[in-house]
């Protein structure tokens, strides 16, 4: 009836074809390469990681193993999920807060779960109550003080911890037990997490810090000669207004580009010296307790030279530019 009067025509879109589903597949495929590319570490981390859970995997796989732990042994793999970092320090630092944190809250789990059971039944789960509420809040807020925002990790690995040891054990009738279980268990997983780091292609976050801060060298040297060079090449052509100089307004500027990084740079500096911290004499760095605090400093200088270079730039988009009689040659002397 197309064409007639009081037609109706209804139009249905085309099925999406295998050639464009084919198209977007490789796409992504070549997203992903490039993402892997860039950083081949990030491949082998997880490579690492896969090999840590399926090593504590093992110990549930296997029938005999697993009649000796348990369904314990779960805690294993949590261990390993939780605690497997990028680099070795940062699996050290974490193992650490995982391990006092963990032997903590079963301490005071078996005494508090001894001291409610001592009591008798109608006393028992009020005591056991309290102490949570009382963990809780304090762990809470301990991990919010200053000096102990680094072990911010322990406090809550504290709280679980002692949550799960103290109902468990209050349901099962032996607060021992279940809270030695559950340290064994913790501890498996820890050294299987600090052995594959270690010794499986490691990832050393002193190198790494050491490659950023030189790549931070890099990218401001090259922006000040970019600067200088469009200075020296400058043909009197019109600039742009001094309004639109901010760091998103020119995305195709070097020099722009180059200081962005160095200047998002400072967490990841710091987050690299203090994991670098825990880690041993390793490569380059054969020497305990390598000054890693001065690279957040020479960091912070370097962020401040950035700006300085940013501000050159914004200077030469700006529209009052100096005379044209006053030759160049002066300042490229000067500069050598």
């Amino acid at each position: 009836m197309n064409g007639k009067k009081g037609s109706i025509e209804i139009n249905i879109p085309a099925l999406t074809k295998a050639g464009e589903v084919r198209t977007e597949c490789k796409s992504f495929v070549l997203r992903v390469w490039q993402f892997c590319k860039e950083d081949t570490n990030r491949v082998i981390f997880s490579l690492k990681v896969g090999l840590a859970v399926l090593l504590v995997s093992l110990l549930i796989l296997c029938r005999k193993t697993y009649q000796v732990f348990g369904t314990n042994i779960i805690w294993s793999i949590l261990t390993v999920a939780i605690m497997f970092e990028y680099t070795v320090g940062a699996t050290f630092n974490r193992g650490f807060n995982r391990a006092l944190g963990s032997l903590l809250a079963g301490l005071i789990a078996v005494s508090i779960a001894q001291l409610a059971l001592s009591t008798g039944q109608i006393a028992e789960p009020i005591i056991i109550g309290f102490s949570i509420f009382i963990v809780g809040t304090l762990t809470s807020f301990m991990k919010m003080w200053p000096s102990l925002v680094p072990y911010e990790y322990g406090f809550r690995v504290i709280l679980f911890t002692y949550c799960l040891i103290i109902v468990s054990g209050y349901r099962m009738g032996n607060p021992t037990r279940t809270a030695m279980d559950r340290l064994y268990s913790i501890a498996i997983g820890g050294i299987v997490a600090l052995v594959v780091n270690v010794l499986v292609f490691p990832i050393w976050a002193g190198e790494q810090l050491h490659k950023e801060l030189v790549s931070n060298f890099t990218s401001v040297a090259d922006a000040l000669e970019e600067c200088v060079r469009k200075y020296l090449e400058d043909d009197g052509s019109e600039h742009t207004e001094f309004t639109k100089t901010v760091m998103d307004e020119f995305p195709d500027e070097p020099a722009y580009r180059k200081c962005k990084s160095t200047l998002n740079s400072s967490a990841k500096l710091e987050s690299l010296a203090t994991s670098a911290k825990w880690e041993p004499p390793h490569g380059r760095f054969q020497h305990f307790f390598y000054p890693w605090s001065e690279y957040v400093k020479v960091g912070a200088v370097l962020r401040y030279c950035a700006y300085e270079v940013m501000a050159l730039h914004g200077v030469l988009h700006s529209e009052i530019q100096v005379s044209d009689f006053v030759p160049h040659f002066e300042f490229s002397i000067n500069c050598i």
